[in-house]
């Protein structure tokens, strides 16, 4: 099983605006990520929580990114 790095939403969503995703909304604790061509996510940002490597996959889909490219950003 590949192993994903230890990260909460706050380090996740700053991963992803480094490659130019914006956030469009935040409802609750849940924010809403945008690509220019379309590409959409959502992530949540919990206070002092990690994001299970199961939901960590599903973003990276949504992103279309793979786990070396999660790594090379971070």
């Amino acid at each position: 099983m590949t192993q994903y790095p230890s990260l909460q939403g706050k380090q996740l969503i700053k991963v992803l605006k480094k490659i130019k995703f914006s956030g469009i909304k935040i409802k609750g604790s849940h924010h809403f990520l945008k690509y220019s061509d379309g590409r959409c996510t959502v992530v949540p940002v919990h206070s002092g929580e990690i994001i299970g490597p199961g939901l960590v996959t599903k973003i990276l889909r949504d992103c279309e990114l793979t786990r070396d490219d999660l790594l090379k950003l971070m």
